[in-house]
């Protein structure tokens, strides 16, 4: 009788002891598991085409420098918050009925699904918000129609494009991307160049710039316009967008239309991240096909708690 209760009393712990043993081994397994994270890609031929016809095997994603594994490419058709920056300073003087004539097509291009919204600022005398974010193609060809440049005013870009960038990352805008366009008129804002880099990182956003160097007579040895030129420079390298001069206004109207164009019709590429403690540094992407040309803006993280 006593062999028999021992015998009783030790099948149950043992079972227990097993399927604990079965239940500690599940968290360690999905440990292992990569993580997914998203790119927004643009990919251009020579003539700064978008490349539309693209499978996940053309394109190559590195962190750090280690590839990494591509698992889904497909259009990117979530809805884009797009900032549009002009200098309407005294430089720009000769130069708006272009860049009214080349915003004008850039918004028209943009709106034509009607699920992207726009919204525009000056920065000549200080930065201005002349329109909030709307999909209102009227309000926004009415904004447009309205610019003209102060007298007498000078450029505050770096302000303006600093202000913005907190303003995307306070909205936690999802897909946001600054178009600016400034002469190479007198820089007077304050901000250094580091500090207006880390507010567009911070804000996920893609920073494009149309640097018009037709009119406009900025000192170089100047530490505003130093600022200035560094964050044209690696301010658009680094979030993925890119820097064109312009030796005309002429062109301003082209270049905007193609700009356009890059924007709704680029990737939204799906890689694997394996787990980490220390998120990378750098992410790239790259066509395998020589010729292209790709550059990609990390997608906004979801907060804690939300689901992808």
């Amino acid at each position: 009788m006593h062999t028999l209760d021992l015998v009783c009393h030790h099948r149950p712990v043992l079972v227990i002891t097993l399927a604990l043993a079965a239940g500690l081994s599940l968290p360690s397994t999905a440990l292992t598991q990569p993580d997914e994270r998203a790119l927004y890609v643009s990919v251009l031929n020579k003539r700064n085409e978008p490349v539309t016809t693209l499978g996940r095997d053309d394109l190559i994603v590195r962190e750090d420098g280690v590839a990494r594994e591509v698992l889904r490419l497909s259009r990117a058709t979530q809805p884009l918050q797009i900032a549009l920056l002009v200098d309407n300073s005294q430089a720009a003087e000769r130069d708006m009925l272009n860049l009214r004539e080349g915003l004008t097509s850039f918004v028209d291009a943009i709106t034509s699904d009607g699920k992207h919204e726009l919204s525009l600022v000056t920065f000549g005398e200080r930065p201005t918000i002349q329109l909030n974010p709307t999909r209102d193609v009227e309000a926004l060809h009415s904004a447009v129609g309205r610019l003209f440049a102060v007298p007498g005013s000078g450029a505050y870009a770096l302000e303006a494009i600093a202000a913005t960038a907190r303003g995307f990352a306070r909205r936690e805008a999802t897909r946001p991307v600054i178009v600016l366009i400034v002469t190479e008129g007198v820089e007077f804002s304050n901000d250094h160049y580091q500090t207006v880099i880390d507010a567009l990182k911070r804000s996920g956003a893609a920073f494009y710039a149309l640097r018009l160097t037709e009119h406009g007579d900025a000192d170089d040895q100047r530490d505003e316009t130093r600022n200035r030129n560094i964050v044209l420079d690696r301010g658009t390298r680094e979030t993925g967008g890119r820097q064109e001069i312009l030796l005309t206004t002429m062109s301003v109207n082209d270049e905007l239309e193609t700009l356009a164009h890059e924007l709704v019709n680029q990737y939204r590429v799906v890689y694997a991240r394996p787990e980490s403690l220390i998120p990378p540094e750098r992410v790239t992407v790259e066509a395998k096909d020589k010729d292209l040309t790709a550059r990609a803006t990390p997608e906004r993280e979801p907060r804690s708690g939300a689901s992808r």
